[in-house]
């Protein structure tokens, strides 16, 4: 190796190369730790690619069936632009590189594809729950996936309608005529400056989106079925909501501590 040669040099002509042999020594040593540094990747990510979960969806209805696979391959090529990302990004960033800018936002990404499977599901059959659990990628290996949620009865619909206090229930078109769609206020703390006009623009999206979601309400009175409320206005409403806080959390992660946990103010409900 160079630094091997410099030393030998160094040794047998020290009384004539003197500091110029010690410079270029020093030099070819600060090129080699810059080489390691640079190698090993700060992410740790040298040599390495990012694996994800396979989605287990269950039976999908032949009308969603175009749907579900244009999403499915969504997730197929999210996962290979961030590989690619991955790959040309070598060396880049401090030690939180890899999870911020590229597994961050793809697990954001999967999270809006995941729910608009669930969605297309629901508008013909029964939605399925908890698909978001398949969003989270690792690099080298997939994270273990956590046991599906339980599902509940369509009975709970009709709880829901009793606990809002109308005996009509809140799950058809037509008995939500006069009620509005409330959301929950999302609380995010130290937004930092860097950050703040892109978590302000999430803030305004997700109040647009309560908005079209009301009026949308309001224009379908009475059309439907029994779950048109959730299937065609709610569950859309929380998909895009879970997407735009998914977005505040990796805005606020690339420049400090990323917030988890912004989804569970993503569900609406009907007032």
């Amino acid at each position: 190796m160079r630094v091997r040669n410099v030393e030998s040099t160094c040794k047998t002509g020290a009384t004539q190369a003197g500091a110029r042999c010690r410079n270029r020594r020093r030099r070819d040593l600060d090129r080699r730790d810059r080489g390691r540094a640079f190698a090993g990747g700060e992410s740790g990510s040298s040599g390495q690619s990012i694996a994800c979960p396979q989605p287990a969806v269950p039976a999908v209805p032949a009308q969603a069936q175009a749907e579900v696979q244009r999403e499915l391959a969504n997730l197929d090529k999210q996962i290979a632009e961030a590989n690619n990302r991955l790959r040309t990004s070598a060396g880049e960033g401090g030690p939180n590189f890899v999870q911020n800018a590229i597994l961050g936002p793809l697990a954001s990404k999967r999270v809006a594809a995941l729910n608009r499977i669930e969605t297309a599901i629901g508008r013909v059959a029964a939605k399925p729950e908890g698909l978001e659990r398949f969003a989270t990628c690792g690099l080298g290996q997939a994270p273990a996936v956590s046991a599906a949620p339980t599902t509940t009865s369509s009975s709970s619909s009709a709880g829901n309608g009793s606990e809002n206090g109308s005996g009509n229930g809140s799950g058809t078109g037509s008995s939500a005529s006069g009620k509005t769609i409330e959301c929950p206020l999302p609380v995010v703390q130290n937004v930092p400056a860097q950050a703040k006009a892109e978590v302000d623009r999430e803030f305004a999206n997700l109040s647009k989106q309560q908005a079209e979601a009301n009026e949308r309400l309001r224009t379908s009175a009475g059309q439907g079925g029994p779950n048109f409320v959730q299937n065609a206005i709610l569950g859309p409403l929380e998909d895009k909501r879970i997407a735009a806080l998914n977005r505040i959390e990796t805005a606020i992660g690339r420049v400090a501590a990323k917030p988890e946990g912004l989804e569970r103010f993503a569900t609406c409900s009907l007032k």
